[in-house]
């Protein structure tokens, strides 16, 4: 069993609990983790969280208040730029609480800005090579793969911007854009 450093256990004798301080001193209340009920994970463009679909029906079967989610997304996000994917992690409890940890874009969303190629297709989003590996769509240089690892690097499981440079650089090749 692990233990929480000036903590006791609660009246339960099993779930570590860490006492409420008073200005009296300890009252001998108990301050209970929350019950987690799950998480999910959404992408959002930036500063546009709306109640319509996908945010809110995904939020709101699960008892989430949409316009309390909807008010924080958009003011955490309101200094990235406008509409740019924002993979959002929400950790929901059974109080009806909520925590998020928004990650930033993805990095085919900074190689596709980078690389200035023009929205095609159904939806009007740019996109990679139809054949990546054997055609090439784009390129980019290693100025501004260096630029976009550093964006990234605290999402991305590297030590240093030279780990970072080389996994930004194999979602290029699989896009079909070249590094040059």
């Amino acid at each position: 069993m692990w233990e929480v450093p000036g903590a006791r256990a609660g009246p339960d004798h099993g779930n570590i609990s860490a006492p409420v301080a008073t200005v009296g001193g300890w009252k001998g209340e108990w301050l209970m983790a929350k019950k987690l009920a799950g998480t999910m994970k959404l992408q959002i463009p930036a500063g546009q969280a709306n109640p319509s679909p996908p945010v809110g029906p995904a939020l709101g079967q699960r008892g989430i208040n949409i316009m309390e989610f909807c008010k924080a997304f958009n003011a955490k996000t309101q200094e990235m730029e406008q509409g740019a994917p924002c993979p959002t992690i929400i950790t929901y409890y059974q109080d009806k609480s909520f925590t998020m940890d928004i990650k930033t874009p993805p990095a085919s969303f900074y190689l596709k800005k980078a690389a200035g190629l023009k929205p095609v297709g159904k939806r009007n989003r740019p996109r990679g090579a139809e054949n990546p590996g054997r055609e090439t769509v784009a390129t980019v240089t290693a100025k501004q793969v260096r630029e976009i690892a550093e964006a990234k690097m605290k999402d991305l499981s590297a030590h240093s911007v030279e780990e970072a440079m080389k996994i930004i650089v194999g979602s290029a090749k699989s896009m079909g854009i070249e590094v040059k």
